[in-house]
């Protein structure tokens, strides 16, 4: 409750323009934290200007919904940290750009180190997550996280669905990203085990996964493993989930030459 009556949104309703800002109210909201009949309202759409001039749509909730989803991410946190990759963070509590970074500059410093890098993004990344991938493997309960995704949004009085994407605005949709985004690391130690931590020396192809967010960096031993081994891995991954990468902004580049990773040039 907390969370939702306690921050820099508490007095910004969704559309049934509810706001819990006195303690009346409070308590009255606390008794509608329940399963039994809930269904999530849509997102009321707002523009919020750039400082290039364009204006960036965010959707907000209303307070009963994000009470809901601040409910049930304290039952999912956990187990999203759990089962993360090692060399994920920006989406995990406790984590930042700080440890990836520190991350990226231990795997690129070493004698040994990987020759080629594989830097990319993902295209609209949160707004076009696969909904039924996101219902078979999210470990909560499917009804709630269903009328979270599929509660569309109101602008200017029209009603528009969501056949993609998580619930913007929401207090859970990080760990549902972040959560969609692992597994990647270890469906690369399945498919190769020689580049798992038991690998002969000289015999590892040296991939590393490391990302933030959206954000990841890829390393290989050579472009040719990069190109053919890495690559299709991530394309496979990505097209399970309803997610592209960015042909912009995705490059290869070789370690002496460095590459960009949350706004850093890393190199030799």
């Amino acid at each position: 409750m907390r969370r939702v009556t306690e921050n820099q949104g508490k007095n910004t309703p969704g559309v049934d323009k509810v706001t819990w800002t006195d303690p009346v109210s409070k308590e009255m909201a606390i008794h509608q934290l329940r399963k039994r009949g809930y269904k999530a309202l849509p997102l009321r759409r707002v523009s919020i200007p750039k400082p290039n001039g364009k204006k960036r749509p965010l959707g907000l909730p209303t307070m009963q919904d994000r009470a809901m989803q601040a409910l049930y991410l304290q039952a999912l946190d956990p187990i999203a940290d759990t089962t993360a990759d090692p060399n994920s963070s920006g989406l995990r509590k406790a984590r930042s750009c700080a440890d990836a970074m520190e991350q990226c500059a231990t795997v690129l410093s070493h004698s040994t180190r990987p020759q080629w890098i594989l830097e990319g993004d993902i295209t609209s990344c949160f707004d076009t997550i696969s909904h039924e991938w996101l219902l078979t493997h999210i470990p909560m309960d499917k009804a709630i996280l269903s009328t979270w995704l599929q509660a569309g949004y109101m602008d200017t009085s029209v009603l528009y669905e969501t056949e993609d994407g998580t619930p913007q605005g929401g207090i859970i949709r990080p760990v549902l990203a972040h959560m969609t985004l692992d597994g990647l690391e270890k469906i690369r130690r399945k498919k190769d085990p020689q580049t798992g931590r038991r690998a002969l020396k000289g015999k590892k192809k040296q991939v590393h996964l490391l990302r933030d967010a959206d954000d990841f960096v890829m390393t290989g031993l050579s472009k040719e493993v990069l190109e053919t081994e890495v690559k299709p891995l991530i394309v496979d991954f990505l097209h399970e989930r309803g997610l592209e990468r960015s042909e912009e902004k995705t490059r290869r580049t070789h370690i002496e030459d460095g590459c960009d990773f949350l706004g850093q040039h890393v190199r030799k």
